[in-house]
């Protein structure tokens, strides 16, 4: 179940504005940069990377600095996916910055919710609004498991991250 999304690309003489979306969990080295990979990988496939700017961030500030989690950089390679960005966490101007905020769970949706001024809750959303066969609203965190989980946490984003790219092109 997917609500609309408007965000409005427009030229200015030869500018183009960007799209701009952020990709949020706990501590930015999981489930974040993974949506963060994934969706500029398919950006990049479609030959729309001009259309957007693309980061993700945590809510906490646990990971500063660190690359992503080694079990989630080597689930993203197994499917061409390069995980390079370094953890950082969300802050207000974010909410000002950019266009659309995608929470991976309640949680951080929520904590989102509480850097929101200005009207700009409405950007905040929940990361699996746009996963064709969700069962839950949270993606879940593999942090403590095995394997398994990050694999688990690769598909429901390439499937979330399909559905949103859709959406925004």
């Amino acid at each position: 179940m997917t609500k609309g999304i408007i965000i409005e690309t427009t030229e200015i003489g030869r500018i183009m504005t960007k799209k701009k979306v952020l990709f949020v969990c706990l501590g930015n080295i999981c489930r974040s940069p993974m949506a963060e990979g994934i969706f500029k990988h398919k950006v990049e496939e479609r030959g729309l990377t001009h259309l957007f700017e693309i980061d993700s961030a945590g809510t906490a500030a646990y990971h500063v600095g660190n690359l992503p989690d080694e079990r989630m950089r080597e689930t993203a390679y197994s499917h061409g996916i390069l995980l390079n960005s370094k953890a950082r966490q969300a802050v207000a101007e974010d909410l000002e910055e950019f266009d659309l905020i995608l929470a991976m769970d309640k949680s951080n949706h929520r904590n989102l919710l509480k850097l929101a001024l200005n009207g700009n809750a409405e950007k905040v959303r929940l990361m699996r609004e746009f996963d064709t066969k969700a069962e839950s609203m949270d993606v879940p965190d593999p942090y403590y498991g095995g394997v398994a989980g990050f694999e688990e946490v690769y598909q429901i984003l390439d499937r979330s991250c399909n559905q949103l790219l859709d959406e925004l092109a």
